[in-house]
């Protein structure tokens, strides 16, 4: 009776255990077992299928991407293609051979997927980075199999190896033993050496594209009968940035986050308040505000936002990627067609791309990469991010800078047709602008030294001229070596840049003619090739002179009495009398290497 009893007890205690068996995570529970599984990689399916089929096994194997995007399964994938072997049954014949061709478990299968087979040996890099770890490799490939057909390394984050592992294992990696492969896979792959790369089969494993990870979501889904809306898949895709492991990780976490089942959808605001991020009709009305200049509506727009959970810098960067959205818009309309994007940034994206010009989004870009690492690095976030939107708001209604030096051009009449002429409005002073052509225009308050009588500047020699006694060196020196003079007129100057010189020159040089001569100046930088520099035109003209005195008779007389001789330099009579303080005017002196030679000494 004791017996019956305890029999009983087993068998009533059996349930419980089999409710014990801990969850499997999804990313895990759908991993890919054969190369049909894989998503979003048919290149490589492709090459490796040809390969195997033509029995063109390569004997090392170099697996790149970013994370998540399956490559220490494909090299589990491979190690189960190098050993798969199927008896024969049900008609079937024998398999014992390299294929990729897997279409159930063979006698290895199963061990290889649980990574817990004796011949395909795991090591993480990470962990394992000396020349130690590498030499046991090396020791132990000289070994056959215990008992599958091949012998096969899989090397995880195979860059954190130390340069002696690398180069401690060159020799065995290019002439392995015939029942060893080699299957390395990294995240950063320029870290790997050339050499070792050299000798190994690289496959870069790409981003799987939003729509293939949607229909990868939704399929599993439908197994785990979890029902959600297409946005909030949309939102998952978008979030994972192209890797499969993250999008599951995430829809692992938004099932929990919603007690997803049949009877409860998972929405897309149950991802936004899990992700944090904000409604993307609410980012839209947000830029909206800011492109208007609408700044209290914007900074509401922002507090409640904040209020909702949203988290100021993911803010910013939702607005980032939408002003990245609607620039693809205006330049590419076919943007508006991919699966992640909603109708409603389709729809009002399409009108924003039509209404603002092509400048105007590309400084708010910039204005929003600058200030989102502001708000990162804020201790009041949210603080920062509003001082972000009044800089954009603010930014919005500015003059584009071809607009701007339009308006900064000499007061000329404009007519358009024939009617009443029209000046251009006068400009702001404070600032400088340049055009994307180059053109730069001084815009200040004249300074009160310029209010007595200034040089007039005739020709470019006279503004080098004028550096010099301003005492500002390094803008003498770039002038003469660096300005290619195209056009010069007295307010006006137009140059072209030696190669490597600084492109600050022109907008350097307007706000210097400003401050010295009280009045603007017009500097642009030309695409014509322009007259040689100063000292290039000095240079050319020493060249000649230094040709002419080799030239003369008593010159060559004087050569050929010292043998050895070099003439180092030509002086006028000024630059004679400087140096000697006697020489008579009129004459020349030729400078030698080893002494003066006059007429009376021939």
């Amino acid at each position: 009776m004791a017996e019956t009893s305890k029999h009983e007890d087993t068998e009533n205690a059996l349930p419980l255990a089999r409710e014990a068996v801990p969850y499997l995570v999804l990313a895990r529970k759908y991993r890919p077992a054969s190369f049909e599984d894989l998503v979003g990689q048919g290149p490589m399916v492709k090459t490796l299928s040809n390969a195997f089929d033509l029995g063109r096994i390569h004997q090392a194997y170099l697996l790149t991407g970013v994370r998540g995007v399956g490559k220490t399964t494909t090299a589990r994938i491979l190690a189960r293609a190098f050993n798969y072997e199927l008896p024969a049954g049900g008609g079937r014949p024998a398999i014992a051979q390299p294929t990729i061709h897997m279409p159930e478990l063979g006698v290895h299968c199963q061990a290889i997927i649980d990574s817990r087979h004796v011949d395909v040996i795991e090591m993480d890099a990470a962990s394992h980075t000396g020349i130690d770890d590498v030499r046991e490799i090396i020791e132990n490939a000289r070994y056959r199999p215990v008992l599958a057909r091949t012998k096969v390394y899989i090397v995880d984050e195979v860059h954190m190896l130390s340069k002696q592992a690398f180069n401690g294992l060159l020799k065995t990696l290019e002439e392995p033993p015939e029942h060893v492969k080699f299957i390395f896979a990294t995240t950063e792959v320029e870290k790997v050496p050339v050499t070792v790369r050299s000798r190994c089969q690289r496959f870069d494993l790409r981003r799987i594209e939003a729509d293939v990870l949607i229909r990868h979501l939704a399929s599993i889904c439908a197994r785990e009968e979890i029902a959600i809306e297409p946005e909030a898949l949309a939102l998952i895709a978008r979030a994972s940035e192209g890797s499969v492991r993250d999008a599951l990780s995430l829809l692992d976490q938004a099932i929990a986050h919603s007690k997803g089942s049949l009877r409860t959808e998972i929405k897309a605001e149950d991802l936004r308040e899990m992700l944090g991020l904000a409604d993307r009709a609410a980012i839209i009305d947000l830029f909206e505000h800011v492109m208007k200049g609408d700044v209290a509506a914007a900074l509401a727009s922002l507090r409640a936002l904040y209020d909702a959970g949203a988290d100021p810098a993911r803010i910013l960067g939702e607005l980032a990627e939408f002003v990245h959205f609607v620039t693809r818009m205006k330049l590419a309309p076919e943007a508006a067609k991919e699966p992640a994007v909603t109708e409603e940034e389709r729809k009002r994206g399409g009108a924003f791309a039509q209404a603002l010009a092509l400048p105007v989004l590309s400084r708010a870009w910039q204005l929003l990469l600058k200030g989102l690492q502001e708000v990162r690095d804020s201790p009041h976030a949210l603080a920062a991010a509003d001082m972000v939107l009044v800089r954009l708001a603010y930014a919005a209604d500015l003059p584009t800078p071809d607009e701007a030096l339009r308006r900064l051009a000499p007061q000329t009449p404009i007519t358009d047709s024939p009617g009443p002429v029209r000046t251009p409005a006068p400009a702001p002073s404070g600032v400088v602008a340049r055009t994307e052509g180059g053109a730069a225009v001084a815009r200040r308050p004249e300074p009160q030294a310029a209010q007595g009588p200034q040089p007039r500047l005739a020709r470019f020699e006279d503004v080098v001229a004028l550096a010099a006694a301003q005492r500002d060196i390094q803008l003498k020196v770039a002038l003469e070596h660096d300005v290619r003079l195209v056009r010069f007129e007295e307010g006006s100057i137009e140059f072209a840049l030696a190669p490597g010189a600084s492109p600050q020159i022109a907008q350097q040089l307007a706000r210097r003619l400003l401050e010295w001569t009280g009045r603007r100046w017009i500097v642009a930088v030309s695409t014509q090739a322009g007259a040689p520099s100063l000292s290039e035109q000095a240079e050319a003209a020493a060249s000649a002179a230094l040709q002419g005195v080799r030239a003369d008779p008593l010159v060559e007389r004087a050569l050929a009495l010292f043998p050895g001789a070099e003439i180092v330099g030509v002086r006028g009579a000024e630059a004679s009398a400087d140096v000697s303080g006697d020489a008579p005017q009129g004459t020349e002196e030729v400078g030698y290497s080893d002494s003066a030679v006059t007429e009376d000494d021939l």
